[in-house]
């Protein structure tokens, strides 16, 4: 076992696992993360929204239980579970006491690996599905969102969760079964923990929960290459307030100028003090919303720019949003720059329970950097961040190859 700081434990289990602790012996739970690395990147062309249908339906049945046995087993030891589908990687999270951290540990081991998927729960699946694409028909930020990533990242990165109303038409059970089959296994499974932990008993039930569960080699960590070309794109829509996405290359979260990158961002659009809240909102009443954040699929990274206008003034939004950038380089102020970093470290120690905090964070150290990050390291690197760094950043990364999606009832003249 290698432990890289007092709290911080990476190990490589026998079983396949990677995984990732954080000793907090002052907190009274644990919280648990598992990323199995396959993601809607693993679906075959023609039937989008596969692994959201296997995320869906693996916890409504095991060989030991059916789905509501296995949900009165959580809730029996109190326990707080969510699951999510990604791009690479499909994901299980439970916050629980931390002496019901073993039953815990056992109920995701049945889970993924004796689930039965029962025809009726991949039938309510496949009805749902329908449900909610046809919802998202109506939600015109989340479809702005959807047309952005296709466009930008391509077929393969670029693909949403939901899948499509024809793809999803031809998933059924026996191609649920087999994708689980094909893809989940120890090897491509990451581990990450936080809490009170006794972490050689915790090591030791993992090794027992999981030995032999499909392939103990790795997988499943190579990125997808994709290549990003500026484009402009209008779908027409009824609506009172357009919508507007704008994006551009940024840098991959391991690079060493992503930092600079977090702090850019934060004097945008990091409270209602940053540049975009108050210029675009608040002095010209442009916008209803505005914001600016990065998406890192793994191994890259892109700057994203959202807002929704009146129809009659998306254009000048448009303009603002790419001014407000470029402004960065000529008028940036220090009393701005401590502001971007107080907040991004005040909101890294409050953002909800912070057990679940730590375990996010080292959970995407796994998957990025392929290590735990000391976080004394990240906030060093933070706090280093200067006026200079920013107007270098922006000179490196300019904002001149756009990707840009409107949907509404007017067409962006760009």
């Amino acid at each position: 076992m290698r432990t890289l700081q007092a709290e911080l434990i990476h190990r490589q289990l026998d079983c396949g696992i990677e995984l990732a602790a954080c000793v907090m012996p002052d907190r009274h739970t644990a919280s648990l993360g598992i990323r199995v690395l396959t993601g809607m990147t693993d679906e075959p062309a023609d039937m989008l929204g596969l692994s959201r249908f296997v995320e869906d339906t693996i916890d409504k049945g095991t060989e030991q239980r059916d789905g509501r046995a296995l949900a009165d087993a959580f809730d029996a030891i109190g326990a707080q579970r969510s699951s999510w589908t990604g791009r690479q990687a499909t994901g299980f999270s439970c916050l629980c006491l931390s002496e019901f951290l073993p039953e815990v540990i056992d109920l995701h081991a049945e889970l993924l690996r004796t689930p039965t998927f029962p025809q009726e729960a991949c039938d309510v699946a496949r009805e749902l599905g329908h449900q909610e694409l046809s919802a998202l028909e109506d939600d015109a930020r989340e479809l702005t969102d959807k047309y952005l990533a296709r466009q930008t990242y391509g077929p393969v990165l670029g693909r949403h969760p939901l899948g499509e109303v024809d793809t999803i038409a031809r998933i059924d059970r026996d191609v649920i079964v087999k994708h689980w089959g094909a893809y989940f296994a120890a090897g491509r499974m990451q581990v990450a923990l936080a809490g009170a932990l006794d972490i050689d008993a915790v090591i030791d039930r993992f090794e027992r929960a999981f030995e032999g569960f499909g392939s103990a080699e790795h997988a499943g960590r190579d990125s997808v290459d994709f290549a990003f070309e500026p484009k402009s794109t209008h779908y027409a829509k009824d609506l009172e307030q357009q919508q507007l996405a704008v994006c551009y290359p940024g840098v991959p979260i391991t690079d060493e100028k992503y930092p600079v990158e977090r702090i850019m961002l934060g004097v945008l659009a990091g409270g209602m003090s940053a540049r975009l809240f108050t210029e675009v909102r608040e002095k010209q009443g442009l916008v209803y919303w505005v914001d600016a954040w990065n998406d890192h699929p793994r191994g890259t990274g892109m700057i994203h720019l959202g807002a929704s206008s009146k129809p009659e003034r998306c254009h000048k939004t448009y303009e603002t949003l790419l001014r407000e950038i470029d402004r960065l380089s000529e008028d940036l102020t220090e009393d701005e720059l401590q502001r971007a970093v107080s907040g991004i470290l005040i909101r890294s120690e409050t953002r909800g329970d912070v057990t679940q905090a730590r375990r996010g964070e080292l959970a995407d150290d796994l998957y990025h950097h392929g290590r735990p990050v000391r976080r004394d390291e990240k906030i060093a690197k933070i706090q280093a961040v200067t006026i200079d760094d920013i107007k270098a950043y922006l000179a490196d990364h300019p904002r001149d190859r756009l990707g840009v999606v409107t949907v509404g009832p007017r067409e962006l003249q760009i």
